[in-house]
């Protein structure tokens, strides 16, 4: 009976849903599911491994699920490959450039990718997006949203090839081009205009460069030389606004000036960075770079690219690169800044603008939320914080680049450290980067030392966040966290954070009781509060209240709670009490300034709940 049920159960086909829990969340969610044989199915094992995401993403990938593993319980038996497995993925950026992919890395990090068959399944009576492939081995499994490859060979009789992603790319290959039959892999990167704005703004000697064509990615893998030349077409944006006049002409001689002094301090000979002569506009330059993994980037300064109609340019490529890019530019530039911009072109492409946002629970102090998002996306990222709960200070930090899967560790030092689970305090932190995740901790805090910072009305400490490239971290499955590697390492920024002081119960004749500073201070956020719902509840204008405070604190107000008028006015009552000396008359000058904004009665109400010491 038992072999009988053995062989039904190897026959039976099943789809079998996996449930796991995240580590500091109680609840569970789909890891994916698998459709094989019944027996097949029991021997199966699924769990989350997050942490392992920085070993599992290169360049120009984006991470778009959880990080799963699959291995079998039972070594003994036999899974009959291949079998269905399906991954739940968000992705919010794809466009034609991109596309869905599944990478499946074993034991020793070797990788391979595999193409959906479907990226949907129900889930009960509405759709929702799986990545679902067919596998021949287990593993580790992401869903990437990665740069589409277009395969196509080349014949002998010659091939002009448009491609999917963007029809405007053309490789015209003339008969007898190749030897015999070649396969071509290629991959495009396009480049925003405003990505190239901010690299001239961060250098002023690449002023000249006025846009770029896509970053094209050529895979040769037969290596066959070129009998005759390639014919390429790329898109690179004309020149928007060509200006005349003395202007532009000052300009270009100060940049050229400019990059003559650089160029002679750091390089013996001397820059011609200006084309332009007598104040006269030249044509725009057309240049192209091309990449060998031997030489890194190159000028090909004897290859002529001319302009087509409609933003095109073309040219003649009579060898293999690994990738290639053509500049447009305003005025000649030295080749030694043209493969500069080349190399930080291709950085920026791989990186992101980030910030740390640190904020605490209004209502609980204690509690702190720890996020790492694209700057892009902070000011949606600090609404929903407010939405939740939670505020500064301290601010977000300074925007800095983060490649996909770099880390952010980061500790506590000073008079406060933090635990995930209540228990373990003092410990190192993780949050790593992935541009379409959304890594968030969150953590408890409280003081080292109950009675330090005995001069101040709070604990103080600070959280010290340093950033760990993808290089530096250890290819391997187990990913400790370290304790003490960062004592040669500069900290990528920090940000220091309080918290107020327990009200301290003191045996004493109740002729002697007093309020405590910090019971005050707490009293006082009370009635501040209180103070921000009753002018919120007429609409009161911010600049209608008239307190002694610079305009860059009523934008910042804005800026940090731009849908909330009751937090913007608590925000600006407490920047405006942290400007006072600690001797000043808080309610006095509250109730002065109340009457000064029209508010006589409120300014009736503060005094009576001062004098009541209802704060509430």
């Amino acid at each position: 009976v038992n072999h009988a049920e053995e062989t039904q159960k190897s026959r039976h086909w099943m789809d079998k849903e996996f449930l796991v829990e995240e580590r500091g969340v109680n609840e569970c969610e789909v890891a994916c599911f698998i459709k094989a044989p019944a027996a097949a199915l029991e021997t199966l094992k699924c769990k989350l491994v997050n942490d392992t995401s920085s070993l599992v993403v290169d360049d120009s990938e984006e991470l778009v699920s959880n990080v799963i593993s699959i291995e079998c319980s039972d070594y003994k038996k036999t899974i009959p490959f291949p079998i269905n497995i399906a991954i739940p993925f968000t992705s919010r950026f794809r466009g034609n450039y991109r596309e869905i992919m599944v990478k499946v890395t074993d034991v020793n990090f070797e990788s391979n990718y595999l193409t959906p068959i479907s990226l949907e399944r129900y889930q009960g009576n509405h759709k929702e997006t799986f990545a679902e492939v067919k596998i021949y081995q287990l593993g580790v499994f992401s869903v990437l949203s990665c740069l589409k490859k277009e395969t196509f060979t080349v014949p002998k009789v010659g091939l002009s090839q448009k491609l999917s992603m963007d029809s405007r790319i053309s490789l015209h290959y003339h008969p007898e081009t190749f030897s015999s039959p070649a396969l071509m892999q290629i991959k495009v990167q396009p480049v925003e205009p405003s990505l190239v704005s901010t690299l001239k703004a961060r250098h002023d000697m690449y002023h000249s460069v006025v846009s770029t064509s896509p970053l094209v990615y050529v895979q040769h893998p037969s290596a066959q030389p070129f009998n005759s030349s390639v014919t390429i077409t790329l898109p690179c944006p004309p020149n928007p606004e060509k200006k005349k006049g003395g202007d532009e002409t000052e300009y270009v001689r100060a940049v050229s000036a400019t990059v003559k002094r650089v160029a002679t301090a750091y390089h013996p000979r001397a820059v011609s960075a200006s084309g332009r002569k007598n104040g006269k506009n030249l044509s725009d330059t057309l240049k192209l770079l091309g990449y060998r993994n031997k030489e890194g980037w190159k000028v090909f300064d004897d290859i002529i690219v001319q302009n087509a109609r409609n933003g095109l340019v073309s040219f003649e490529l009579n060898e293999h690169l690994e990738r290639f890019v053509v500049f447009r530019l305003s005025y000649l530039l030295e080749n030694t800044y043209l493969r500069l911009f080349a190399q930080a072109l291709e950085e920026a492409l791989c990186s992101t603008m980030a910030n740390v946002i640190l904020y605490q629970k209004r209502e609980n102090p204690y509690k702190i939320v720890v996020l790492l998002t694209a700057s892009k996306e902070l000011t949606c990222k600090l609404q929903n914080l407010h939405k939740e709960g939670y505020f500064g200070p301290p601010e977000p930090t300074q925007q800095f680049p983060l490649r996909e899967g770099e880390q952010i560790h980061f500790r506590f030092r000073g008079n406060i450290f933090a635990s995930d689970n209540g228990k373990d305090f003092g410990q190192t932190y993780r949050l790593i980067f992935h541009s379409q995740r959304k890594p968030r901790l969150e953590l408890q805090i409280k003081e080292v030392d109950e009675f330090g910072n005995h001069s101040s009305p709070h604990y103080k400490g600070t959280a010290l966040f340093y950033k760990i490239t993808r290089e530096m971290i250890t290819k391997k499955w187990e990913q400790s966290l370290p304790c003490d590697e960062y004592q040669h390492q500069s900290p990528l920024c920090k940000l220091a954070l309080t918290l107020p002081k327990h009200e301290k119960l003191l045996n004493r004749p109740r002729s002697t009781k007093s309020i405590s500073s910090d019971s005050s201070e707490a009293l006082w956020d009370n009635l501040l509060y209180w103070l921000a719902e009753e002018l919120s509840e007429d609409n009161t204008s911010l600049l209608a209240l008239c307190l002694p405070v610079r305009r860059s604190v009523l934008q910042l107000v804005k800026l940090k709670c731009p849908d909330n008028l009751t937090h913007q006015f608590y925000e600006l009552l407490c920047c405006w009490k942290k400007t006072l000396p600690r001797s000043a008359d808080k309610q006095q000058l509250l109730s002065h300034y109340l009457k000064k904004s029209g508010r006589s009665d409120l300014s009736e109400k503060l005094s009576l709940k001062w004098q009541n010491k209802v704060f509430t």
